[in-house]
């Protein structure tokens, strides 16, 4: 029976490396409509939690995934034994930066070498975590061809297809956002858009793994570069006297012709502060230079210094230093009602303040920790102190903060995110981005 007879008729196996923000929502689509799925993580306290039907993974509620492991639909491994008996393979692991600032696939490529001792012929393998154009066919398919001798396109199957996870949004998910597909061959194409299209309601096809890779980044950086052009339209706003947006959302009002972005604190998530810089450092290896790429890394990576010039801005006006001065930032998730802080611009906000001699705590109540550089920081357990800190700084918009009583509370309020914008009354002490 073929690799798409047994997508087809759900006798498929499939095996999911990487069990976090992107995987574990992919394991539970595909194992929901049937296909006996596999998780791989090497985090053991990730899989014992899945394997007693609770997730960690706000996208994925334990109501869904409990179920699906009392079936025995799907499982969570810590080792790859289990590859051997798969029919088709997705990796979902993390592609960071380096400290250079370079692409870090290092996860990609331990998975890759810890796949190969079980490659079969007629497997597919799909490389979902975002990577520069090119890698799958230089890099993914020469090691895959290494393990056995297979010949990829031939007697395995080998493909690209981005994640385009968003982390808490209500509306789009794995079934209904669309799929882009980029098969090695036309074979490879075929196999790979049937097993999403098993599960995903369409799937995109484009004509080689390198278009699919581009495409990817094509998405995070269109966001990336909007995202840096407002956010130098915040500062020039600053310059000028006007409230940024204010004139985004009249502009906003064009029902052609423009698409409304919103500055903030910084760029956050896994996403859109490092995939552009992904497609620049590939770029520079064929002496191009990426302008507008490194021009909108520039001006985001600069915000969270912005912020911390607004909050000694706002202590000033009330005659105080901002060294010793008693500071809360609300929020260090990267974006509201989630608990994901990669990469949040919150965290580079406090380790600013705390430079320039700040006292700073945070509270957040989707994170009640993180590790940053191996440093434990933890949440306040509620805001019934908020009075006695000389300003808040609003770097999360949460839907559970109630900002009238946090502008009503606080003493002076930093707002990067333009949520006290509803908040009744003066607001003489409340200050903008």
């Amino acid at each position: 029976m073929s690799l798409v007879e047994k997508i087809q008729d759900r006798s498929a196996k499939i095996v999911v490396i990487g069990l976090g923000y992107v995987g574990l929502p992919l394991a539970a689509r595909c194992a929901g409509v049937g296909l006996r799925t596999m998780g791989i993580d090497i985090q053991q306290a990730r899989v014992d939690r899945i394997n007693r039907g609770e997730s960690d993974i706000g996208d994925v509620p334990s109501e869904i995934l409990a179920p699906l492991v009392k079936a025995g639909t799907l499982t969570a491994h810590t080792t790859f034994e289990v590859v051997a008996d798969a029919d088709a393979v997705v990796i979902c692991v993390p592609t960071p930066l380096s400290k250079t600032r370079d692409p870090d696939n290092s996860y990609i490529i331990k998975a890759l070498e810890s796949v190969q001792p079980y490659v079969q012929k007629g497997q597919l393998f799909v490389l979902e975590s975002t990577t520069y154009p090119g890698f799958t066919r230089e890099v993914m398919v020469p090691m895959l061809e290494a393990a056995k001798g297979y010949k990829a396109g031939v007697e395995i199957n080998v493909a690209f297809s981005p994640e385009r996870i968003d982390p808490g949004n209500e509306k789009y998910g794995v079934k209904n956002t669309t799929k882009i597909v980029g098969g090695l061959t036309p074979a490879c194409s075929e196999a790979v858009a049937a097993l999403y299209g098993s599960f995903i309601d369409h799937v995109r096809m484009v004509t080689s793994p390198d278009c699919a890779e581009m495409v990817k980044l094509l998405e995070n950086t269109f966001r990336a570069v909007n995202i840096g052009l407002v956010n130098e339209v915040a500062l020039m706003c600053r310059k000028l006297g006007l409230n940024v947006f204010e004139v985004i959302e009249a502009a906003a009002t064009k029902p052609f012709g423009f698409m409304p972005f919103f500055p903030g604190p910084g760029l956050g998530g896994h996403c859109i502060p490092i995939d552009p810089l992904y497609l620049s450092w590939k770029l520079k290896s064929m002496n191009y230079q990426a302008r507008f790429i490194e021009l909108a890394d520039a001006i985001n990576s600069q915000m969270p210094a912005h912020v911390v010039g607004r909050v000694q801005d706002a202590l000033n006006d009330q005659c105080k230093s901002l060294k010793k001065a008693k500071v809360l930032v609300l929020g260090v998730a990267y974006k509201r009602d989630i608990d994901d802080f990669r990469e949040s611009p919150a965290i580079s906000v406090i380790e600013l303040l705390e430079k320039k001699g700040a006292l700073v705590d945070y509270y957040d109540p989707y994170v009640a920790s993180f590790r940053e550089d191996g440093h434990v920081r933890s949440s306040i357990a509620d805001l019934s102190q908020l009075a006695s800190y000389d300003v808040a700084v609003v770097t999360t918009d949460h839907k559970v903060f109630d900002m009238a009583d946090i502008v009503a509370r606080s003493p002076l309020v930093v707002d990067t995110r333009n949520a006290t914008k509803l908040v009744a009354g003066a607001k003489a002490h409340v200050y903008g981005l």
